[in-house]
């Protein structure tokens, strides 16, 4: 199959009541995966992916050790069918962390730790209703930049998602008050998120300590393949370098434009996206024609994809 292609891992924004579904019903190693993750985190996790309610999975401390479950899931179905070798892999945000298991950084149980430890601190690191985040659609990122500055106060760019989308995040006045500066500037659309904190910005400090004091309890070991660093977009082959990416990433921007053309430059032609829903997918088309991407959300697309793959 050659080498020529990344895993890539989605973020928070992905979850969905009723994910994983298809691999739990496919295969007694997805169901196994549902139950040590319960035992593992103390809580019915497995019933919340497929069953919901939606309100409980969209708290952060829920939806991120929810999605790399069902991005394990995923992986565990597309293993099944073909011999992992990517050139590298990436994730969004959250999906570093799926990426970093991928690469056998750490084990499952110690994956679904850090990320829900990661949320609940970024949940509690600002108080409810004090941050926001905001998508600007349509502006190149250098204005977007440039409008967060002009805004003053506490707002910055946060995601970099596409050459025609930025998110910023911040105190929730301060990006109101970017996005009326974007609109003027020509942005196409502001869409405020409908998350509570503002992540990937200096407000996410508290959370940054506590995530770097908790993950010494946690052993790494260098990846099998190179982890693509949300925060500069550099390539992780170390444990120490992986470590370090993972904890300057909570208050750094998400570099994803960056990271993709980073694929392109290592001649990557094919990617995966390895858990729920499609939206890497969708962004790949805007960032690097050339590079197909194919989703593994399902037991369904593990098959197609391995297929296509295959020619």
């Amino acid at each position: 199959m050659g080498d020529n292609y990344a895993l890539l891992f989605p973020g928070q924004g992905a979850q969905f009541a009723g994910m994983g579904a298809s691999f739990a019903e496919a295969s007694p190693s997805a169901r196994r995966r549902l139950e040590q993750a319960g035992d593992t985190l103390g809580f019915g996790i497995g019933k919340l992916i497929l069953e919901g309610p939606e309100s409980d999975l969209a708290l952060t401390s829920n939806t991120q050790p929810a999605i790399l479950l069902v991005s394990v899931m995923a992986l565990d179905a597309l293993a099944e069918r073909m011999e992992l070798a990517p050139a590298a892999v990436a994730g969004h945000s959250l999906g570093e962390f799926s990426a970093c298991y991928a690469a056998g950084v750490f084990g499952f149980e110690d994956a679904l730790r850090i990320t829900r430890k990661r949320g609940e601190l970024m949940q509690s690191a600002t108080p409810p209703g004090v941050g926001g985040m905001a998508a600007i659609l349509g502006l190149p990122a250098d204005d977007v930049t440039a409008v967060c500055r002009e805004a003053g106060g506490e707002v910055w760019p946060a995601n970099f998602n596409s050459p025609e989308q930025t998110v910023i995040a911040g105190k929730k006045a301060d990006v109101e008050r970017a996005g009326e500066f974007a609109a003027k500037k020509g942005a196409k659309k502001v869409v405020p998120l409908a998350v509570s904190a503002p992540f990937h910005t200096p407000l996410m400090k508290p959370a940054q300590e506590g995530l770097a004091e908790f993950m010494k309890t946690i052993a790494f070991t260098d990846p099998k393949f190179p982890v693509i660093r949300n925060v500069d977009a550099g390539l992780s082959r170390t444990a120490a370098e992986v470590r370090d990416g993972l904890v300057r990433q909570v208050t750094g921007c998400v570099r994803w434009v960056d990271s993709m053309r980073a694929l392109a430059g290592m001649g990557v032609s094919r990617v995966y996206e390895v858990g729920p829903g499609k939206t890497l997918c969708g962004l790949m088309k805007r960032i690097e024609k050339g590079i197909a991407a194919f989703p593994v959300g399902t037991a369904a697309e593990a098959v197609q994809t391995v297929e296509a793959a295959r020619g």
